[in-house]
């Protein structure tokens, strides 16, 4: 009984170790133990330990699900808000608020109307503040060329104003006298020379085809008979001077504004690059002045290729002695600053004069400067322009195009350089980005 009676105080003593080991078995005598079918009893857990245990297991999970299946992307329309939602909002954006959209759709439409008036009365403004620039751009290069060996930016700008002016005053200078003179002939002959066209052996053989002179006096005979005509004979007249004096007007606002522009170009520089954000501004100020130093080479290497286009024109007349030179060598001058057409427009036009020495002065004088052309377009021209602007054939003569459509003359001229200018900021800015994706 000792010996049981420790047993049981030892088992009562440790009851953890008692619930984990088996039981003694009592064998019969005579019977066999059933080693093979024992089976351990398994330990009884406390109550609220299971639940806890698969709460635990459940959580788990739960994580776990969550952490590597994302949920869905919801392409639909955002819910509703519910009332309460709706009364403590405060979100008053176009896409929301119907009052805010057509406040914004209003002032749209009436800064749209507002620019369209600007434009539509204010356009010969707005051309001779572009022609001011573009010639300040142009004579900017020279100007900091100036700068860079020693002189201040005035002085620079003074220096090349005057030269400008007084290179004009002399060309003008010298040749009005010869203009007054040849204009002068060209009234005196010009019955003449519509004589002499008109008995010429090419006249004489397209009236015989088509009776042009017979065609002529009649819609003369109509023209005078129509005293509306005649009126406006007048009146036309009256709208050339006017229009001489706004031209004249108009190159001496074009004068003022460029040299100011020339004069103020660093200040409006740096005050268009602050307008740009700060962490970009470095690089829209290396476009802009890749822009600005494209148009100034562009301009000074055009006013170039127009000076050696007059030259050439002007000796091709003087050896076939055709008549007002000189005013036509100030007309080609003109028109070569127009790219692609003027200069053809201009041979055009002397060769058609030249015509009154007889068909075959016309046909040496086309060859020769046609010719010419060719030369430049493939050697003069490229040389010339290589550090100015890099425009496609096609390009340029699109821009050429709709620049003459939409300001004449003054959008031809400023039309190549502008191509060129969004041809930078397209490869520079969106084909780099669409590269870097």
């Amino acid at each position: 009984m000792g010996t049981g009676s420790g047993t049981s105080g030892k088992a009562a003593s440790d009851p953890a170790r008692a619930g984990s080991e088996p039981a003694a078995t009592s064998v019969r005598p005579g019977e066999t133990a059933n080693w093979v079918n024992y089976a351990p009893q398994q330990p009884q857990a406390q109550p609220g330990t299971s639940r806890r245990w698969w709460q635990r297991l459940l959580g788990t999970a739960q994580q776990t699900l969550e952490a590597r299946i994302k949920p869905p992307a919801n392409f639909g329309f955002p819910p509703e808000p519910t009332h309460d939602d709706a009364s403590t909002s405060t979100d008053v954006s176009p896409q929301t608020n119907p009052i805010a959209f057509g406040f914004l759709l209003t002032v749209g439409i009436g800064l749209a109307l507002l620019v369209f008036f600007l434009l539509t009365n204010v356009g010969s403004l707005i051309i001779w503040i572009a022609i001011a620039l573009f010639i300040a751009l142009g004579l900017d290069p020279i100007v900091r060329f100036m700068v860079r060996h020693g002189l201040s930016r005035t002085l620079g700008v003074i220096i090349t104003m005057l030269a400008l002016l007084g290179g004009a005053a002399g060309f003008i200078g010298s040749i009005i006298p010869t203009l007054s003179t040849q204009t002068s002939q060209f009234i005196e002959r010009a019955p003449k020379l519509v004589d002499d066209f008109l008995h010429s052996e090419f006249f004489v053989s397209l009236d015989a085809q088509f009776q042009v002179s017979d065609r002529i006096s009649e819609e003369i005979g109509k023209f005078f008979s129509d005293t509306g005509a005649v009126g406006g004979i007048f009146g036309g007249v009256l709208g050339v001077g006017s229009v001489i004096a706004q031209g004249a007007f108009g190159v001496l606002i074009v004068l003022v504004l460029a040299i100011y522009f020339l004069a103020s170009m660093p200040a409006m520089k740096a005050f268009a690059y602050r307008l740009a954000p700060r962490s970009r501004r470095a690089r829209v100020e290396e476009l802009s002045e890749t822009i600005t130093r494209s148009v100034g080479n562009y301009v000074i290497g055009q006013a170039f290729v127009a000076l050696l286009n007059a030259t050439i024109a002007l000796i091709l007349m003087s050896i076939l002695k055709v008549p007002f030179a000189a005013l036509l060598t100030l007309l080609v001058a003109m028109l070569a600053f127009i790219p692609l057409v003027g200069a053809v427009i201009a041979g055009i036009l002397v060769s058609l004069i030249s015509l009154t020495l007889g068909w075959q002065t016309a046909a040496i004088y086309a060859i020769c400067y046609f010719g010419y052309l060719q030369i430049e377009a493939y050697f003069v021209s490229p040389r010339v322009m290589q550090k100015a602007v890099a425009v496609p054939g096609a390009v340029a003569v699109i821009s050429v195009i709709a620049g003459g459509s939409l300001l004449g003359v003054a959008g031809a001229l400023m039309a190549i350089p502008t191509a060129a200018a969004v041809m930078l900021i397209l490869r520079e800015v969106f084909i780099s980005r669409q590269d870097a994706r």
